[in-house]
């Protein structure tokens, strides 16, 4: 007979999780404590605990007795963030960057491959992935039997089910049957993401947009792609494409989806003479020096981003526009004359402000992918014996 809500197993299941989940969020705790956040019996508390202890995900630290304390001293619980770990993997055209972090999300370790783009064989692609995973493993020290799950970060857009729209462009390029590979040679559960999205989550997570719940995140690499935070959740869309604002030809005086970086050189060349294998955070450098060139290409970029924010914010509302990606600190330059620009179409616009995460940023929402699907998933995970 199928278990029901009232089995003892399930039940048992269902007190792991609301003991796990507050012990997630402290540090070390009694079992008073867990008691009052939980709201269980004093022997259903000592019990899950001891449960948890033999599974591997919380330990018992020594109990600490007060001057004024009588009786046996209390019993303290830590959440054990090593009981496993979780894969985070940025996934581009030209390389792959691998992360491995505990259970609250500390890196451990991390690793980068690179292949020849999308012309390299599938075989060799996944290959090279699959590499710089288990790079990233030996970097922490840890086996990949340790790992829970692992979240993959693609320039494509990525359905609420993890799937990839055909219909949408370079779409062939990032379905390689990653998800199938991995859980093939490792047996992991393996979800994918759009590469803004998980932009947005790790900044909602542990960037400069942590604790605002209106926030739109903007990578500032080759083409722009919005990650949207709503009320705290992740808005995605029908079909993923939620911030792909991939018709920008539609509007006036932006014309393409060009990020940041691209046109800082292309603007570069034109206007400034510089080499073909000019850097945007060398515009950017110039840019902050006073250069006049590089000051006219930063308020050609200013105008054409503040039209695309503006835009944006006309739908969606935020409160906060994170610029993020590889050369999001050297834009920071840019901040000034995009409000200016701003303050042009929008009586309140939102604000404006540069990631303090760097190239991590898709990685590391990779990593929060995973974590969620650990919490979300942890009845599954915690074997009962």
């Amino acid at each position: 007979m199928a278990a029901t809500a009232s089995t003892p197993q399930q039940l048992r299941h269902t007190n792991m999780g609301a003991v796990l989940a507050v012990m997630r969020r402290s540090t070390a705790v009694t079992g008073t404590d867990l008691i009052e956040a939980t709201g269980l019996a004093r022997a259903t508390v000592i019990a899950v605990c001891d449960d948890l202890i033999n599974a591997g995900w919380v330990r018992e630290l020594p109990a600490q007795r007060t001057a004024v304390q009588k009786g046996r001293p209390a019993r303290v619980f830590e959440f054990d963030a090593r009981a496993g770990v979780v894969v985070g993997l940025d996934f581009g055209v030209a390389k792959a960057t691998a992360l491995v972090a505990d259970l609250r999300g500390a890196v451990l370790g991390k690793a980068t491959e690179s292949f020849g783009g999308f012309v390299e064989p599938v075989a060799k692609r996944l290959a090279t992935i699959d590499r710089a995973i288990r790079a990233a493993l030996a970097a922490a020290g840890v086996g990949a039997e340790a790992v829970l799950v692992a979240g993959i970060g693609i320039a494509a857009p990525v359905d609420r089910n993890g799937n990839i729209p055909h219909s949408q462009r370079f779409w062939e390029h990032f379905d390689i049957g990653i998800r199938e590979e991995l859980r093939g040679r490792h047996g992991w559960p393996v979800l994918l993401g759009n590469d803004a999205d998980l932009a947005s989550m790790a900044e909602h997570w542990m960037g400069v947009g942590a604790g605002v719940d209106d926030l739109a995140v903007m990578l500032a690499g080759e083409r722009i792609g919005f990650g949207l935070i709503e009320s705290g959740r992740l808005l995605r869309g029908a079909s993923g494409r939620a911030g792909e604002v991939g018709q920008l030809d539609l509007v006036e005086g932006v014309g393409t989806p060009d990020g940041i970086a691209h046109l800082a050189r292309a603007l570069a060349v034109t206007d400034m003479a510089a080499p073909k294998d000019v850097t945007a955070e060398a515009v950017f450098s110039a840019a902050a020096r006073g250069d006049a060139a590089a000051g006219q290409v930063l308020e050609r970029i200013a105008r054409r981003m503040a039209r695309v924010i503006a835009l944006l914010a006309t739908f969606t509302d935020p409160e906060l526009v994170v610029i993020g990606g590889a050369v999001a600190q050297s834009a920071a330059v840019l901040l000034g004359p995009l409000g200016d620009e701003l303050a042009k179409f929008m009586p309140t616009p939102p604000r404006v402000a540069v990631s303090t995460l760097g190239d991590a940023i898709v990685t590391l929402g990779a990593v929060r992918l995973a974590l969620d699907y650990v919490e979300q998933n942890v009845l599954e995970l915690v074997p009962l014996r």
